[in-house]
């Protein structure tokens, strides 16, 4: 979604603009051979839905914050234990200045698994692809801030639903938001 604008001047009183889109995923995990290699938790292709958003300079680090609190609030109406983690720039892709994981406690499990991974790539990304925007018509051009990051990672998060939920008799207790969908409160 970052070259959606690639080499366009935004126009003004536009931004910010959102994009979401459902994208397929594929990682390498770098752990050695055993259980946690394998398995629903650690599939190397999924699919999750993306979000990305072109915003003015001044406003990226509350755009960044809502957009933590919009994958939070998933993980809330989902009823899932979550926490939230500033990642080291050790750890951070080379484009990023910060990154937000989110983790949801699997109980069956016992680990917290990684559902979302959010990021403010300040103007690294629109100054790549020369993406620019003007405040009002007659202004110069200046490059937005880009940020990014997963809505939820489907698998993670199905696992994490069937091992919180799971009763005593085996049964699944499904979340209350999901109700409406599913068409039914337990498996």
């Amino acid at each position: 979604m970052n070259g959606l604008h690639q080499g366009k001047i935004i126009s003004p009183k536009t931004l910010p603009l959102s994009y979401v889109a459902r994208t397929p995923s594929f990682r390498k995990e770098h752990t050695s051979a055993g259980r946690d290699i394998r398995g629903i938790r650690r599939v190397h292709q999924f699919y999750k839905v993306e979000m990305f958003k072109y915003v003015e300079p001044e406003t990226s680090m509350d755009q960044l914050d809502k957009m933590v609190n919009n994958a939070r609030i998933l993980c809330d109406r989902l009823e899932l234990s979550s926490k939230l983690i500033q990642l080291s720039t050790g750890d951070i892709g080379f484009q990023s200045a910060i990154t937000f994981d989110i983790e949801v406690w699997a109980s069956g499990s016992k680990e917290w698994l990684e559902v979302s991974s959010i990021s403010n790539c300040m103007d690294f990304q629109s100054r790549r692809n020369n993406t620019r925007f003007k405040e009002t018509q007659s202004s110069s051009t200046s490059f937005p801030h880009t940020l990014n990051g997963s809505g939820l990672a489907l698998p993670r998060i199905w696992v994490a639903i069937i091992e919180n939920g799971q009763q005593e008799d085996g049964s699944i207790n499904i979340p209350e938001v999901l109700v409406p969908y599913t068409g039914f409160k337990t498996i």
